[in-house]
């Protein structure tokens, strides 16, 4: 039986309405987006909002206990916002009957805001888990509630600061902290909850970057990769021969392999943070495969953007290019105002319904093989 939050906790569960949306939560919030490259340029100079010392001269936050469902953004047996499905959409939560479970990483919601200035963030944080829930747990751990149980641990993520200063060795110290909370999540996952089940690593941007570790730790080689029936690292540059027994997802028919992409406006490469090159894999989320060429807007299934609402299906298409995903600019209402060509912040949510059909039918073909 699912436990009830507490008050506290259940009022920022349904009072998502009026959230402003960041970096990786949902595409666009009051029709303002806030991309990687426009953050890092117009709010790195708020010292206040980033750390400014060394990672030895700051307190490391209390480790989480994973035993403690607080420290869970998302979990099967408390009501939180990855139990949502997109109004008046008629899709349906499934979780009470799922026969897989969904592993989730979420991507850096530690970002240059007035107050979020360690090197790595609280789980303490109440503002910060508020827009972790209303943000990426909401938009992205959502699509996978048709299909799977969703396991969402919160985690002392790195600043986003860290992917871009030039102390590398407090970011490289920052980013191991953090995944040595996700490891110790998905071990703790694994002895108390899982029972031989199929799994899905589902993960966007830091979260892919922690994802990719735990697949290589776990899977890769292990005799854990019979339980994987696929991997979505969304929002990183994932190379092809990132693990020695997990392949990309060259076809849609494929289980036990990897989807990655990095979604960009046609036309555009991106220079700086963002390296191109055929060896980075790239899943076309309207064809699921790796097949060079356009799939046209046909395939489109969907996407859930503003105040979590569906939208047409057929908004735009999708390209590989050099180890991106190329998409013509979607049309909806407010879009005249997204200027930048960086689609970082839609990776899953411009593809949400394509992405939510995509497991279920691997899922099923899981069971087959």
């Amino acid at each position: 039986m699912r436990q009830l939050l507490t008050p506290s906790v259940q009022k920022r569960k349904w009072d998502f309405l009026n959230v402003k949306q960041t970096l990786n939560g949902a595409f666009i919030s009051n029709y303002r987006y806030f991309g990687v490259v426009l953050m890092v340029f117009s709010l790195m100079s708020c010292a206040s909002r980033k750390p400014k010392m060394p990672i030895t001269t700051y307190t490391t936050p209390t480790a989480p206990d994973y035993a403690n469902f607080h420290n869970w953004a998302a979990h099967p047996d408390v009501k939180d916002m990855a139990d949502h499905v997109p109004a008046g959409s008629n899709l349906t939560d499934e979780q009470a009957n799922a026969q897989v479970d969904v592993f989730f990483v979420h991507p850096t919601t530690y970002t240059y805001q007035k107050g979020f200035n360690q090197w790595n963030a609280s789980l303490d944080n109440e503002k910060l888990n508020i827009k972790t829930d209303n943000g990426s747990i909401l938009y992205q751990a959502s699509l996978f509630n048709n299909c799977g149980r969703i396991y969402a641990p919160r985690y002392r993520q790195a600043h986003l600061s860290a992917y871009f200063t030039r102390d590398s060795v407090s970011a490289h110290a920052a980013f191991e902290l953090a995944y040595a909370d996700v490891k110790a999540a998905f071990e703790y996952y694994l002895k108390t909850w899982n029972k031989g089940r199929p799994i899905i690593i589902a993960a966007h941007s830091q979260g892919a970057q922690h994802a990719a570790r735990l697949l290589k730790e776990f899977f890769d080689d292990k005799n854990l990769k019979n339980k994987l029936v696929v991997s979505y690292l969304l929002g990183m540059p994932i190379k092809k021969n990132t693990f020695k027994t997990i392949p990309v997802c060259d076809n849609a028919d494929q289980t036990g392999c990897f989807c990655s992409w990095r979604t960009f406006l046609r036309g555009y490469e991106p220079k700086k943070y963002f390296p191109l090159s055929d060896d980075i894999s790239v899943v076309n989320p309207l064809s699921m495969t790796t097949a060079a060429g356009l799939v046209s807007a046909d395939k489109h299934e969907g996407a859930v953007l503003i105040g979590f609402k569906p939208l047409p299906a057929h908004m735009t298409d999708a390209e590989i290019h050099k180890g991106i995903l190329w998409v013509n600019k979607p049309m909806f209402r407010g879009s005249f105002l997204y200027r930048t060509p960086n689609y970082h912040a839609g990776d899953f949510n411009l593809f949400y319904f394509n992405v939510r059909s995509d497991a279920q039918r691997r899922i099923g073909l899981f069971w087959k093989q």
